[in-house]
């Protein structure tokens, strides 16, 4: 048996994947740790593909110590226990499993049929029709539930068998129904094409029960994807060359294996219309597609012919007397061609008016079109990759934005867009901040989104780090000069003395002033050997504490997460100078406690509760296990499974500060982190600091590092695509 034997008692809770909470009798056990639970009942937790209530089952798992609601049984994997005596057969018939079955009628079916009941009824529906008063509609429909009951009971216990959890047994099942002994016993690897929760590497711990050799065909081809998958996200390439995937691959095989059976390979592929190769260029056909669409779009927008409008130059003037602020000719000219224009880039670092820019261009477009609040929200839509970033641009503005993934409406549990191709958004005008954060996929299918008129403006730092996942899109559509692009360089300093825009300005062009360590205003370097780093930062906070600072107001920004000086050691330090133990309650989640009014950092993009990738909160309340989370107002529920998706939020990585800026900004840098010292990490870490900024640790490598340039090159096809739209 090895776990408890029992019978089911009561759903408290089951969230939409199968997840179940619920009571449990247990009436038998081999473990030593639950013979004090026979005749009790229990706590259980697990996966489950149905339970019914008071019928028998065997629980596989262990005893579990809750934080919050003590013991608990938590299940791996369970069977269910076919009731063999006469009263368990009516019980199980009586259970309402099926309709219309009470207890006389099941009483009646098992003195006519015996104690082989279940078995006759499975086997042939007409052999109820030997119980008084059944009808032949009746009887087929109890055989149907009976046998489709066992059915998919069976196949969840025959993917148990073979290797895959509870969890993902249920969620292949949920998705082919009856045809998932075909699929599992065809092309098992093709399952990843339909799931992404079952990745190859978990059909890899299951081949072996199936008997699929090292070398079958599906193996070697899903394989491939596989690697490429990696790669093109590693290193954020849109395509691959034949040597990076066959090094690739033989990282990982386990045989002999040439580079002209890959070649072999890639062109079943081909065939298959899984990849694309053009020249040496081995694309992944979505990367591949994408580009090619952005391309098309891009090219078409340049192409239309601009909007006129009689009156634009008296209309700035009035936006700049409405605002009280004289704009610079390239603000201007990025103002005009915004509204003129059906694609405008604008690129600038920090302090060069990029957000007076949005305004600007908001209202002009009002004004000219002489539209209201509501007008506006229908017509335009201010887009940007993150939360805080579409906070800042709404802010900013005067009006809603949105992150992109949320104004296309992204189904968390499909990975689709409900705004899509099929179903275009119909606003006339889009502004997307913070485009340097923007991948591939998430342009391509922003456009697909999009009437094919609408007018596009990006806005964008083209120094600032590229997009987490495959692409350089800012960047391609800025070098193929094909794009109307207007780069803002004037600098407009908030106060006297002000040192943060210029040596950003000074980090870009490789020019740093023989004398920037000393204190200026806004800007301190406090030079210290790696192992007192963690000191001097625990101490400035505090100091800024002191001086009246918010915690939301400080920010630390470091390179890596492991090591002295790395996120996670930071953080817990931190947590004790920002929110010390006041003993209040508190979640432990591994060596990582919650307390009321920390800081957290959201690590995934959840559009269903509106939080996202890189958003930060504050938990307001710890309650049953779960902690409540106010990020901007909205108020998260989260609970220990999912605290996978948040971390503290007082020292965060510098990719995950992308399209934010904090009052205060402490960066600890050591060539402990020689691995992440490169001038467009330091360049972005540098311009998230809005009123101060302070360095500390070793100035040899932050001058290392803002002389690294020798960073990876992203292999990338879009700027070779629009050049070939204008020959």
């Amino acid at each position: 048996m090895n776990g408890i034997k029992g019978i089911f008692k009561k759903i408290i809770f089951k969230s939409d994947n199968n997840y179940i909470i619920g009571l449990f009798r247990v009436k038998d056990t081999d473990l030593d740790e639950m013979l004090d639970f026979v005749n009790k009942t229990i706590t259980i937790t697990g996966y489950f593909h149905e339970l019914s209530v008071d019928e028998s089952y065997i629980m596989h798992g262990s005893l579990v110590e809750n934080p919050r609601y003590g013991l608990q049984f938590n299940v791996t994997d369970y069977d269910r226990i076919t009731p063999e005596d006469k009263d368990g057969i009516i019980d199980f018939l009586a259970s309402g499993l099926f309709p219309g079955v009470g207890e006389k009628s099941a009483s009646s079916i098992v003195e006519t049929l015996g104690d082989d009941a279940l078995k006759l009824i499975e086997e042939d529906y007409s052999n109820l029709l030997l119980v008084p008063k059944m009808t032949n509609k009746k009887a087929k429909e109890i055989h149907e539930i009976l046998t489709k009951y066992n059915e998919s009971y069976n196949t969840i216990v025959y993917l148990n068998n073979i290797g895959f959890s509870t969890k993902d047994s249920l969620t292949i099942y949920n998705y082919y129904k009856n045809d998932t002994y075909n699929k599992v016993s065809t092309n098992i690897y093709s399952i990843t094409d339909d799931l992404k929760e079952i990745s190859f590497m978990k059909i890899e711990k299951v081949r072996k029960s199936l008997e699929i050799e090292d070398s079958n065909k599906n193996r070697i081809m899903y394989m491939i994807l596989y690697v490429m998958n990696n790669l093109c996200f590693s290193r954020g390439d849109t395509y691959l060359e034949l040597i990076d995937i066959y090094e690739g691959i033989n990282k990982i095989i386990n045989f002999d294996f040439t580079i002209e059976e890959l070649e072999y390979y890639l062109y079943e592929l081909q065939k298959k219309n899984k990849i694309i190769m053009e020249d040496k260029k081995i694309f992944l056909t979505e990367y591949y597609q994408a580009e090619v669409n952005i391309s098309e779009r891009m090219y078409y927008l340049t192409n239309k012919k601009d909007t006129k409008y009689k009156n634009i130059n008296n209309e700035i003037e009035s936006v700049e007397l409405y605002f009280d602020i004289k704009y610079n000719d390239d603000q201007r000219k990025a103002i005009k061609n915004s509204i003129v224009k059906n694609i405008n880039i604008i690129t600038g670092g920090p302090g060069v008016g990029k957000t007076t820019i949005i305004k600007g261009i908001v209202e002009t477009y009002k004004k000219i079109h002489k539209l209201n609040y509501m007008d506006m929200q229908n017509k335009m839509a201010l887009l940007a990759p993150t939360g805080r970033a579409a906070k800042r641009m709404g802010e900013a503005a005067l009006m809603p934005a949105l992150t992109i993934h949320r104004f296309l409406k992204w189904n968390r549990e499909t990975d689709k867009f409900m705004v899509n191709e099929q179903n275009k958004s119909d606003v006339d005008f889009v502004i997307i901040d913070e485009v340097s954060m923007v991948d591939t996929l998430l342009l391509d299918n922003l456009l697909k989104g999009l009437k094919k008129d609408v007018k596009i403006v990006m806005i964008g730092d083209y120094n600032q780090l590229e997009s987490v996942s495959p692409g350089k899109v800012l960047k391609d559509l800025i070098d193929s000069d094909i794009i109307n692009t207007i780069k803002l360089t004037e600098l407009y300093r908030q106060k006297e003395n002000s040192y943060i825009s210029i040596l950003a300005k000074e980090i870009k062009e490789n020019d740093i002033d023989i004398d920037f360590n000393i204190k200026k205003d806004d800007f301190n370097f406090y030079e210290t050997d790696n192992s007192n780093i963690k000191n001097y930062i625990t101490k400035l906070c505090a100091k800024a504490i002191e001086k009246g600072y918010d915690v939301s107001d400080i920010q630390v920004l470091a390179p890596m997460y492991k090591g002295e000086n790395g996120i996670d050691n930071l953080n817990k330090l931190l947590q004790n100078i920002f929110n010390p133990d006041l003993g209040g309650p508190k979640i432990k989640s591994g060596d990582v406690e919650y307390r009321i009014n920390d800081k957290i950092l959201q690590l995934e993009n959840d559009p269903d509760n509106n939080v996202f990738n890189g958003d930060i909160g504050y938990v307001i309340d710890i309650e049953d296990n779960t902690l409540y989370i106010d990020f901007y107002g909205n108020i998260v529920k989260y609970t220990p499974k999912n605290f996978n998706v948040i971390k503290h939020g007082y020292a965060i990585s510098i990719h995950k500060s992308q399209g934010s800026e904090f009052k205060l900004v402490f960066i600890p840098i050591s060539f402990n982190y020689r691995i992440m010292l490169y001038k467009k990490l330091i360049y972005t870490a540098v311009t998230r600091a809005r009123d101060s900024l302070a360095l500390i640790g070793s100035k040899e490598a932050f001058l290392y590092s803002i002389n690294n340039d020798n960073t990876y090159e992203r292999r990338t096809y879009l700027k070779e695509l629009l050049l070939q739209c204008i020959k």
